[in-house]
């Protein structure tokens, strides 16, 4: 995967053969906490979503993203994009902690991990419908009945009520010209993306 400097983009990627990822509450807090301690170097995250098969990061890429100061001093991972490997080195040691959990081996992931490009799309308001999309995501999968009754997305975290907070919540504010009074943001949250348009996301 390319990333650019001043991009968004949707990161995504599933569980092996669809398989649970998430198998307890502390796993979601493990996973993010990960993401907080090893994403906020390179990029902000603008919102995220974590299902229990699949998990969703809508991230805006650091301007200084590929600064001399980035680039890694070993030979073996000099020419892998620092984002590149901290998305390998996470899904890595967190697929190490849950195979111990469960007492299992192997891969938990699918191969490769998806990122889509949301800067300079044809649709101008790409970003924003992403943004939608990831949080409607228990929704749509009918786990809840409500965006907020879903604990492991960012969706809380914008209306005050998380204590994860990793969001970069002014930036998306800047970058997707969210509305700026809760209810207003609370009633476009659940708008409702067109098909067409839903499928580039899915």
């Amino acid at each position: 995967m390319d990333f650019e400097p001043g991009y968004i983009y949707h990161i995504y990627n599933r569980g092996n053969n669809n398989q649970k990822i998430f198998y307890q509450h502390k796993n979601y807090l493990f996973f993010l906490k990960k993401v907080k301690n090893s994403f906020l170097t390179y990029r902000d995250i603008l919102a995220y979503c974590l299902m229990p098969n699949h998990f969703h990061l809508m991230i805006k890429v650091k301007e200084d993203y590929l600064s001399d100061e980035l680039k890694s001093s070993d030979k073996a991972f000099r020419n892998i994009e620092p984002l590149n490997r901290t998305i390998a080195t996470l899904l890595s040691s967190y697929t190490k902690a849950v195979n111990n959990q469960e007492g299992k081996t192997g891969s938990l992931f699918q191969q490769r991990t998806k990122a889509k490009c949301l800067t300079d799309h044809y649709y101008i308001d790409y970003p924003l419908f992403c943004f939608y999309y990831i949080h409607q995501n228990p929704v749509r999968a009918k786990l809840v009945h409500k965006i907020e009754d879903w604990q492991y997305s960012s969706f809380n975290e914008y209306l005050g009520k998380s204590n994860i907070n990793i969001c970069s919540i002014e930036i998306a504010y800047e970058l997707l010209d969210l509305p700026d009074k809760k209810d207003d943001f609370y009633k476009e949250s659940y708008f409702d993306i067109p098909k067409h348009k839903l499928k580039g996301l899915q």
